[in-house]
């Protein structure tokens, strides 16, 4: 169980609002920068940089204001993934990750949620799919099982998993949802799991999203929650989708870093054959005007759509078919658009975007990857295009 009091650990000189945080943010990208080829090269974050984003109080960001926390809104934590995402997306993603200490502690008993997540700067991870098996036994459950995908397990405080559970080898159907079978999320201390080195990548190397598992782990029922049943009141915690939402600033961020840095090169370069400076380069100016313009499109569709259902959820309004469904196109929109503006800037490049001394094959890579994950698959458009035209969601998240 977990024991540190809130109280032994000093965050006096850890920035607490959300000015102050983003500007921190805005701080360390050119360290960021300097480091995104060791951090690629270690796989994971170094604890360097882990203590760069945690005194940055990126970690922090979604605590209540309650426990003194700076409890940023949705839109605000989109924002702070984004801005150091231009500095690198490894360390982008691991802190969209590691700051749902701040998401799940809503979804907890309040006594718990303190006793779990006893300090602010706790970095969160793991994988909620549930993918484990947890059977019920007097004063909790036994789990076992393996997942995948522990983004920032090699720094976190807190390893989450996700399971289903079962009663006298059973599935036990969910109380609260009337589902058949009751998908909860374990709670632990990373040395509770066995993890396995397993993330050699295309890209998002430095995430060092491994994989772990455990075998007939004893855990407290207290030590576990479900989405359904948020215990503390406001729009953060009143839908199941709220660690999703901030995912959008990755690919927001990776891909103005990106346009940035290539608007930089045009004016050193000149076309080979023609002998015309690139920023008089009819093909050039286009290129950039329809990325930007891309880039606008998307960032715009993706911060709109979390202002209304925060609104929404604030004031609990009534939210129309469209409403359901807008945050999760936007985000499957900002992922792939942004992925073809990092495509389409690297073919720009040219020749030189190949060598690992310029950072445009990263960021291909990079990009390439994010864009695996649930939430930028075409699945998202079946899913989303049923709710629109009138059927019944199979998603717990909209």
């Amino acid at each position: 169980m977990f024991t540190v009091s809130m109280s032994t650990r000093s965050t006096t000189t850890i920035p607490n609002t959300v000015v102050d945080i983003l500007e921190s943010a805005r701080q360390i990208v050119p360290v960021l920068r300097e480091h995104s080829a060791l951090i690629e090269e270690k796989r994971c974050l170094p604890q360097s940089i882990v203590d760069l984003l945690r005194n940055s109080g990126v970690f922090r960001a979604a605590m209540p204001k309650s426990w003194g926390g700076p409890e940023l809104t949705s839109m605000q934590q989109t924002e702070l993934v984004e801005i150091i995402a231009t500095g690198d997306v490894s360390a982008a993603w691991c802190s969209m990750i590691g700051m749902d200490s701040g998401i799940y502690s809503g979804f907890l008993p309040e006594h718990v949620a303190q006793q779990i997540y006893s300090w602010l700067d706790m970095a969160n991870s793991g994988w909620i799919h549930p993918q484990g098996r947890a059977e019920r036994v007097p004063g909790g459950f036994r789990v076992s099982g393996k997942w995948r995908f522990g983004s920032g397990i090699t720094h976190c405080d807190v390893l989450v998993a996700g399971c289903l559970i079962y009663k006298d080898g059973v599935l036990e159907p969910d109380p609260e949802t009337g589902m058949p079978e009751q998908w909860r999320v374990i709670i632990a201390k990373p040395s509770d799991y066995q993890i396995n080195d397993t993330w050699y990548t295309t890209g998002l190397a430095g995430s060092g999203s491994m994989d772990y598992s455990a075998d007939q782990l004893f855990v407290p029922e207290e030590c576990s929650f479900s989405f359904s049943k948020p215990y503390r009141p406001g729009p953060l915690h009143s839908a199941p989708d709220a660690i999703l939402r901030k995912m959008s600033g990755v690919p927001l961020g990776m891909a103005r870093a990106c346009l940035d840095y290539v608007r930089s090169l045009i004016v050193q370069r000149m076309d080979r054959e023609t002998r015309t400076p690139w920023t008089d380069d009819v093909r050039v100016q286009s290129a950039i005007a329809r990325a930007e313009m891309e880039l606008a499109a998307v960032r715009t569709s993706v911060y709109a759509s979390l202002e209304m259902q925060w609104h929404k959820l604030a004031t609990g309004d009534v939210f129309s078919i469209d409403d359901r469904v807008a945050t999760a196109l936007a985000r499957y929109n900002a992922f792939r658009t942004c992925r073809s503006i990092v495509q389409t800037m690297y073919d720009l490049v040219g020749g030189s975007s190949v060598y690992k001394k310029i950072p445009m094959d990263r960021w291909l890579r990079d990009a390439e990857t994010i864009c695996q994950h649930a939430v930028a698959q075409d699945s998202i458009l079946q899913l989303t295009g049923k709710v629109l035209l009138g059927g019944k969601s199979t998603s717990p998240f909209f």
